[in-house]
């Protein structure tokens, strides 16, 4: 894919025993991190490199950098698989797995029902759609509470989706403080803010995720209180109050900087995200965001730990009760 949103280079993966990779930060992302705690002691291959039988029953990571749920977020930033793509993706790998069971779709479907299924989408929907007014229509096309019903009803039919091919134990992430990284600091000013806002992130975006991710949390007490999806057991991981609480509580983690990536340029090191070998910070322990957009390894260690076995930032179990259930 010819696409801007790349991690496969340095100095991203810095800190990674595999060097650069494509993932986003210095080291292992949140998503690894809650796969380690779980149990998972091998990577899990990219779609595009997982095809054998064997190989795709460990797992496979179906993420494309810049995805949304809407089919035209990430546009302005080149190719990527959307969603809906990725839904489809998954689709074709079930078919991959049917051979194996021998066209056994009973027995497939059991072996799918012990799976964890993870998608935390909907930040790129606002930092690359509703919010790039200069790209895209869509803020003026919605309200910010339109945009949000509207992403909800497209995100629950993908869902809905899902479960059709055989998903069942699913986590669903809320979009996190976004108007608080580095990227949103260097664009914002007290000039834009129009109320008397002493926060030094852009509470206008950060509200209008709040929207967004009231309503996932809704959607997942009704995917797992009803009839539509039987047998469906979703999580709702709150990463906007996980990532508050980083931010807030930030010296209590050992973070000192926490309004600039450790890697950029401009104001924030967050107007152009890391470029191809620039010297990042020494000292990535110390700074919360790695990039303009993205948290530091430890930030991530951190995020994950706090979801697996607590029930502080997940609803209704936590991710190791569902790992047993």
């Amino acid at each position: 894919m010819l696409t801007l949103a790349r991690a496969n280079y340095g100095p991203y993966g810095i800190d990674f025993p595999l060097g650069a990779t494509g993932r986003f930060t210095n080291g292992v992302e949140n998503l690894r991190n809650a796969q380690r705690l779980i149990g998972f002691q091998n990577f899990i291959p990219p779609f595009a490199r997982a095809r054998a039988p064997r190989e795709v029953l460990r797992g496979v990571n179906f993420a494309s950098g810049a995805a949304g749920i809407r089919e035209e977020t990430g546009n302005n930033l080149g190719d990527h698989a959307s969603l809906s793509q990725q839904v489809t993706n998954f689709g074709n790998v079930v078919q991959v797995m049917l051979r194996y069971f021998r066209g056994d779709a009973s027995l497939l479907n059991s072996y799918l029902g012990r799976c964890i299924f993870f998608s935390g989408m909907g930040s790129n929907d606002y930092l690359n759609n509703y919010f790039m007014s200069n790209f895209y229509t869509t803020s003026s096309d919605y309200t910010p509470k339109a945009f949000a019903s509207v992403l909800l009803q497209d995100y629950a039919n993908q869902l809905a989706k899902m479960y059709t091919m055989g998903a069942r134990k699913v986590i669903v992430t809320s979009v996190g403080q976004i108007g608080c990284i580095p990227y949103q600091l260097a664009r914002y000013t007290a000039n834009n803010n129009t109320g008397n806002n002493s926060s030094r992130c852009n509470e206008k975006i950060n509200d209008a995720v709040s929207m967004f991710n009231s309503g996932l949390k809704r959607l997942v007490q009704r995917f797992n209180g009803g009839t539509e999806l039987p047998g469906a057991k979703f999580v709702y991981l709150d990463f906007y109050k996980s990532t508050s609480d980083l931010y807030r509580n930030s010296s209590q983690y050992g973070f000192e900087v926490i309004d600039k990536g450790c890697c950029g340029v401009g104001r924030n090191n967050g107007q152009i995200t890391c470029l191809p070998l620039q010297q990042p910070c020494p000292d990535r322990r110390k700074y919360l965001f790695w990039d303009a957009f993205h948290p530091t390894e430890l930030a991530n260690v951190l995020l994950a730990q706090s979801s697996f076995s607590t029930q502080s930032f997940t609803y209704p179990i936590n991710i190791q009760q569902l790992a047993m259930s």
